[in-house]
């Protein structure tokens, strides 16, 4: 086998372990690896306009298929721009190799232009950051560093001179040992002893759902169903398990709706599957709380627990479900659908009366739609911010939906660029951006990248010509919103001066037919919603101070609720509780 670059054997690890695209800008010390990347026949170079939107690229298309994928930035200010994007990822356990470039290896600790120490600066937001000073570091330094992206699902840093990058390995790469399924960690025998107790002992059992849940949905059911006990979720949880799930009540926290709250303070034993749930506020201090998550770091770091369990939720509900006597009163199961069904009914008169005549557009309307519009596989990558609210109230879950948003990290302008990664993953499958004109304009530069690789994301911005959420923000602290508006800006025109399709809406009656034309059309559009900056949400339960900074900030603000299609799930799930 010939000798290779430094370059040449980063590249071909990369493809080795699955990777086939990097996502990054060009410059000088990133020349010999996007070299090798154009000579690889496995890999292909996607160039963004701006680092960040490469790191979000990755850690979607990691997200969406749990497979390493990889991102790569100049030395200095253009590895930097990657660590927004990095933090995203690695907070929501996404595989990314990322390449921070570094300043000629010798002048590295002189100050030189340019100079940074990736290795340290990214050690916050990875499993793995190490800089490659010798040749004699390949190939391990690589493998390890994949090995941990892989393994513990997070990022992995590899900082590289370009001059390094361009000398030949000492040793050729041997076959990389990664792990390609995630093991079954199932707890222990007294865990699950005592956990069954505690099942078995407690008559009105809740569940609630994270991320964690994933690939668990017919076990959870089966659980529900045996002591029967409503099910809640957090955001990250909805994709997974809301759909065919007749024991559903909703979500709590900031963004919550139906009953879940109540069902988690009226039960006398909570159970959290696979959740890092972190508004404490929302969770009782006085009910009997158990915990299984497959990470041992997260048990009981936001709530007192009775019992921590350690294991993935699947296995160990194979494990729990069979041993637990079943249930025979539904009575708390069925109060708490009722009281969910009730909850949605009174919701969704704030955004279906008189929605056809109101203008500016209810935000509302538009998500309903959108949902109502969308493909049944379509992935929704969704802006922080009032566009949270919209997915979680408004999208609905069926198995195939996907729902990506910055829901831990929490950072601005991440739709559409996890868009992006989203759809080169599969050009087929349509991608939908909920952003909001604050988080679009943020990034704005990349939705050229739509257009110059003819991706067909349609990109559905909320335009309140305002930071929404930091609005409610305000308010709830009593303070009147200050730098929180934007002048008015026609996206669409901008969006079709780029070479894409652009409609602009201002009328309700238009709402439907736009995004019509826009799923239909072939390639990137961008539908831009003028919508009503006064619609906000409130949590299911406010305190009185509160409420106090609502009236003190503005007497008529419209605190609009809203559950689109979820309140047809919930009536039918009524429809199924047995009756004397």
């Amino acid at each position: 086998m010939a000798k290779q670059t430094i370059a040449e054997q980063y590249v071909d690890l990369m493809a080795r372990a699955g990777v086939r695209r990097m996502y990054g800008v060009v410059g000088d010390s990133l020349n010999p690896v996007v070299d090798a990347v154009r000579r690889h026949h496995d890999v292909e170079w996607i160039q963004v306009r701006h680092e960040e939107v490469a790191a979000f690229a990755a850690g979607a298309e990691a997200q969406l298929t749990g497979r390493l994928a990889a991102c790569a930035g100049s030395c200095g200010p253009g590895n930097l721009h990657l660590i927004n994007g990095l933090y995203d990822a690695h907070r929501s356990m996404a595989p990314v190799l990322a390449l921070a470039a570094h300043i000629p290896s010798g002048e590295i600790g002189t100050g030189y232009f340019q100079e940074t120490h990736p290795d340290r600066l990214f050690a916050e937001c990875s499993h793995y950051s190490e800089l490659i000073s010798s040749p004699r570091q390949m190939p391990r330094v690589v493998q390890t560093a994949i090995q941990h992206a892989v393994g513990r699902r997070g990022v992995s840093v590899v900082a590289l001179s370009g001059d390094t990058a361009a000398e030949v390995s000492p040793e050729a790469a041997p076959e990389l040992a990664i792990p390609l399924d995630l093991p079954a960690i199932r707890p222990g025998e007294q865990e699950l002893a005592r956990l069954t107790e505690l099942v078995d002992a407690a008559e009105r059992v809740m569940v609630f759902c994270g991320r964690g849940v994933e690939g668990a949905h017919a076990e959870v059911m089966a659980f529900a169903e045996k002591v029967k006990a409503p099910v809640g979720h957090a955001l990250r949880g909805k994709e997974h398990i809301q759909y065919d799930n007749p024991y559903d009540v909703g979500m709590s926290g900031l963004l919550g709706y139906g009953s879940a709250y109540e069902a988690m303070h009226e039960c006398d034993l909570l159970i959290l599957l696979g959740t890092d749930f972190p508004y404490t506020e929302f969770l009782p201090r006085h009910v009997r709380t158990v915990q299984v998550d497959v990470q041992p770091e997260r048990l009981g770091r936001r709530t007192g627990l009775d019992l921590a369990v350690w294991g993935d939720v699947r296995e160990t509900l194979r494990c729990l479900t069979p041993a637990v006597r079943e249930k025979i009163s539904r009575h708390f199961l069925d109060r708490m659908l009722e009281r969910h069904t009730h909850a949605l009914e009174g919701a969704v008169n704030a955004y279906t009366r008189n929605v056809e005549r109101h203008t500016p557009i209810h935000p509302e309307y538009v998500a309903s739609v959108l949902d109502e519009e969308a493909a049944d596989d379509a992935v929704f990558t969704v802006d922080t911010g009032m566009c949270c609210v919209w997915a979680a109230r408004y999208l609905t879950p069926n198995g195939r939906r996907r729902i990506l948003g910055s829901f831990v990290h929490g950072s601005m302008a991440n739709a559409l660029p996890q868009a992006i990664g989203a759809q080169f993953l599969d050009r087929g499958r349509q991608v939908v951006s909920l952003s909001g004109d604050g988080g679009f304009s943020m990034l704005m530069g990349d939705f050229l990248t739509l257009v110059q690789y003819g991706l067909p994301v349609k990109v559905v911005v909320f335009d309140n010509s305002s930071l929404g959420m930091v609005d409610l923000e305000m308010m709830v602290d009593g303070l009147p919103p200050y730098g929180t508006t934007y002048p008015h800006t026609d996206y669409a025109a901008i969006a079709t001066a780029a070479g894409a399709l652009g409609i602009r809406v201002e009328k309700p009656a238009d709402v439907r037919g736009a995004l019509r034309e826009a799923f239909a059309h072939d390639g990137p559009a961008l539908v831009d919603v003028v919508t009503d900056p006064a619609a906000l949400a409130v949590p299911p339960k406010i305190t009185t101070e509160q409420l106090s900074g609502f009236a003190l900030s503005a007497s008529r603000t419209v605190l609009s609720g809203g559950v689109g299609r979820m309140v047809h799930l919930a009536r039918a799930n009524l429809r199924n509780i047995p009756r004397p």
